[in-house]
């Protein structure tokens, strides 16, 4: 980014992470909640439950319930779906509020097709039945996929963009400025010990305060942005 050529720098920035967390447990493990504090500034969290076919409709609903309250109770930042705007068609509202309200998505995943009514579906087959991965009443892959490809990839992207990706530069920036500072009084020392290299000594220790005022000037203009952003997390966390 601070090279003279930035024309042909792709994109390498992953703007989500479906953190898939187990059906088998009580909710988040220790380790889960550990990972998505280390990930959620970092990049849009969207927890999914795996293999929700292992569990009941009633036990389905109380691990969403129970994993929405641990990540409430830990401060944990995951996606937020923005808010609709007040113009919207109502289809579209019901649409949202559907897709807010599945979260976390209980997900199937199958590499197989079966036969369902003559039909020809990707799913998984047991005993009991059949649980088809693109049927909204089995599990909520057709909702994660049109949210991810459709309606919030954009939201995503600016997401990443706008708050995360900037609270890295400002984070990056402050280090930098740490590592100058460091670097100015090695060479105040060094100029005390060699009173013949002052003059030299004098006009580094000047630049690197140029250095450190543009950089204070650039994060000062970053964090005022960060800080108009609504969306923002409080405290970069």
């Amino acid at each position: 980014e601070s090279g003279v050529n930035r024309k042909n720098i792709q994109d390498s920035r992953v703007h989500c992470c479906l953190y898939f967390i187990s059906p088998y447990g009580h909710g988040l493990k220790p380790i889960d909640v550990f990972m998505m504090k280390k990930l959620h500034h970092k990049v849009n969290i969207i927890p999914l439950i795996a293999k929700s076919d292992t569990l009941t409709p009633k036990e389905r609903s109380h691990l969403k319930n129970k994993v929405m309250e641990q990540i409430e109770e830990n401060h944990i930042n995951i996606y937020k779906f923005p808010e609709c705007d007040s113009d919207e068609d109502e289809e579209f509202k019901q649409q949202d509020r559907e897709l807010k309200s599945a979260i976390p998505f209980a997900v199937v995943g199958s590499n197989t097709v079966v036969e369902v009514a003559g039909k020809k579906v990707r799913g998984r087959m047991y005993q009991w039945g059949i649980v088809e991965v693109e049927n909204p009443a089995h599990c909520d892959f057709v909702k994660l996929r049109q949210m991810l490809i459709s309606t919030h990839m954009q939201d995503l992207k600016d997401i990443t963009s706008d708050i995360h990706y900037e609270n890295y530069r400002a984070e990056h920036l402050a280090e930098q400025m740490k590592q100058s500072t460091r670097e100015r009084m090695k060479l105040k020392r060094e100029s005390m010990l060699n009173p013949g290299k002052m003059e030299d000594t004098d006009n580094l220790i000047a630049q690197k305060d140029a250095e450190i005022q543009r950089m204070q000037e650039m994060l000062a203009k970053m964090q005022a942005q960060l800080q108009t952003n609504p969306r923002t997390p409080v405290n970069g966390t």
